[in-house]
């Protein structure tokens, strides 16, 4: 799997953007050899499994310059760098409390020349920021994670979709959402793939 799948669902993307992309592979085995974020096998589908997930969200909402994302525990970098080289005027402020993990982020934004990522060691509540939208990947239930950022959210949306947070998340969530009492928009994943990865997978969008 190569990053001619990412050109494939984004046939837009400059020559510059290509050139990062296709630079992830070679980093992310560089620092998962070091550090284990991805498991042995899965770093094969890189791609698939990671990047282009991550883009499920640039499918959904174009970022605008200007805007402010923060990606709370972003583990390697997921879904903050791929989201950073989509949208190279927007700020993205990737955050997790585990130290090595940060570090991996801030290797990989350097090595493929990312200028509008911003990453920090720390919690999502110490984070003392407004921010246009907050995205995830599956970090915890929704109902644990609502309360971290709420608060958090710029009062004036800029945006098509109004201010709020877009979280990656598989399975039946029906009664997740249910308990976390938010507002929310599930859309699937296979409305953008073809890939068999992506059926049971969604974008949770929770306007604030």
């Amino acid at each position: 799997m190569t990053s001619d799948i990412i050109s494939y669902y984004f046939p837009d993307l400059s020559s510059k953007q290509k050139e990062q992309f296709a630079e992830l592979d070679e980093l992310y085995r560089f620092w998962n050899a070091r550090i284990n974020l991805i498991s042995r096998k899965d770093i094969d589908m890189l791609y698939l499994h990671h990047i282009l997930h991550s883009l499920a969200i640039a499918k959904l909402i174009s970022f605008l310059p200007g805007e402010k994302v923060l990606d709370v525990g972003t583990g390697g970098g997921f879904p903050g760098i791929p989201l950073a080289i989509m949208f190279p005027e927007t700020d993205f402020h990737l955050v997790d409390s585990i130290g090595k993990k940060i570090k991996v982020v801030q290797e990989v934004a350097s090595g493929c020349g990312l200028t509008n990522v911003r990453a920090s060691h720390a919690r999502a509540e110490q984070i003392d920021e407004k921010f246009h939208f907050v995205v995830s990947r599956a970090v915890t239930r929704l109902s644990e994670f609502y309360p971290w950022v709420k608060g958090k959210f710029e009062k004036k949306s800029m945006n098509t979709l109004q201010n709020g947070i877009l979280y990656l998340k598989g399975g039946d969530l029906t009664e997740e959402i249910k308990e976390s009492g938010l507002k929310a928009e599930l859309i699937p994943l296979s409305n953008f793939f073809k890939e068999d990865y992506f059926d049971t997978k969604f974008v949770v969008y929770i306007p604030q």
